[in-house]
């Protein structure tokens, strides 16, 4: 009797062990890696509402159940790197969304197009991110337009003739936001001299008294601050109204953060920065949607970084159905042809790059909040 129930015992085990098999082989695995910790963690926060959502309403695709892995990036290089890693090698994602921040992104992106696994970013705007890799796509507009954009709009709607950028070198994002800034501010003024100042800083610097200074003193008509923190950026507009700058302050997107205002107060009412998406200037129908489901589900409005979450994921479920399989080179292929697909944050259209075409929006700060200026089309 003893010997019957041990054997009923392992059988049970035995198949218990194979059901567990079956179910994992029948799973479609998407990693997402995010920044949950470190400096960018509200960034990562803000995205994964977007992502949360997205799964919540397509848990499945060609009839098997999603399992969605999220790893913590930390909002550093290296973790970033080994978080896309373990999303591959042990968790045996097809596909893989992430990262907020550039400077996460382009090491993330290294390790997923080596491994053949197709990655879509949500927010990563420089253009390293997916030069050279047919493996990599993203849900955003790149660097290039969105530094031409704040250029025009500080020369045509701010009448900028002069122009001080204060960037953050250790972040590939502001280095590189910084350099299209100028290089465009300097074609559309039509003068060499237009940037009277550059100079640098160190991520999660919390005294900005030399950069401020040397601001002020160039008297610029606007102060270009590509940082890639929310937190820095807030600080130096601050500290430079401290110091009696008076110049409208610009930035990119990454000062869409609650806690941009919180730091910031005051100082930042009135700056102007570049950003993916706004609910009040919705474009497509995928786009109310979106923002009436995210409303009832958190009691607030969508970031640009919800959006880009949803629409980055969704990206990767529509290349699933077109391709028809879950093999990561049949996604790959299917990404690479994608073409006006409506997205949340405008119709998407991926080019040989795997760059997203499409709209980029300007928002001010007035009265504690962000608010919507105008929507600049690609040029």
């Amino acid at each position: 009797m003893k010997k019957f129930g041990l054997l009923a015992g392992i059988f049970l085990s035995l198949l218990l062990i194979c059901s567990l098999i079956v179910g994992a082989a029948d799973e479609i695995v998407i990693g997402v890696y995010e920044p949950m910790t470190g400096p960018m963690a509200a960034g990562g926060q803000m995205t994964m509402e977007g992502v949360n959502l997205a799964f919540e309403q397509t848990p499945t695709v060609l009839d098997k159940p999603i399992k969605m892995v999220l790893v913590d990036n930390k909002s550093e290089k290296v973790e970033a790197a080994n978080a896309v890693a373990r999303l591959i090698e042990y968790e045996k994602a097809v596909a893989i969304v992430g990262s907020y921040g550039s400077s996460c992104a382009i090491p993330g992106s290294e390790v997923a197009n080596k491994a053949g696994i197709p990655m879509v970013g949500c927010s990563p705007t420089n253009p390293l991110v997916t030069l050279g890799k047919p493996y990599a796509f993203r849900a955003c507009f790149i660097d290039p337009f969105q530094g031409a954009v704040m250029a025009n709009f500080a020369v045509s709607n701010l009448h900028a003739k002069t122009a001080v950028v204060i960037q953050d070198i250790a972040s590939d994002y502001a280095v590189g936001l910084s350099n299209f800034f100028r290089e465009a501010f300097i074609k559309l003024t039509g003068d060499p001299k237009s940037i009277v100042g550059l100079i640098s800083y160190q991520t999660g610097d919390q005294d900005f008294t030399a950069q401020v200074t040397y601001a002020a003193g160039k008297k610029p008509d606007v102060v270009f601050v590509p940082a890639g923190s929310y937190g820095d950026a807030a600080l130096i507009i601050k500290q430079g109204k401290e110091m009696g700058i008076t110049a409208n302050f610009l930035g990119g997107d990454t000062w869409e953060a609650p806690e941009f205002i919180e730091v910031g107060g005051e100082a930042v009412e009135g700056g102007y920065f570049s950003t993916h998406f706004d609910a009040t200037a919705v474009t497509t129908e995928a786009a109310k949607k979106f923002s009436d489901s995210f409303q009832k589900k958190y009691n607030r409005e969508p970031s640009a970084f919800a959006a880009l979450g949803f629409d980055a994921f969704n990206l990767v479920i529509d290349a699933i159905k077109r391709a028809g399989s879950a093999d990561p080179k049949a996604i790959r292929d299917a990404l690479a042809v994608t073409k006006d697909y409506e997205g949340v944050t405008g119709m998407i259209t991926l080019d040989f790059n795997g760059d997203a075409t499409k709209d980029a929006i300007i928002k001010t700060i007035e009265n504690g909040k962000f608010k919507y200026v105008a929507t600049v089309h690609p040029f």
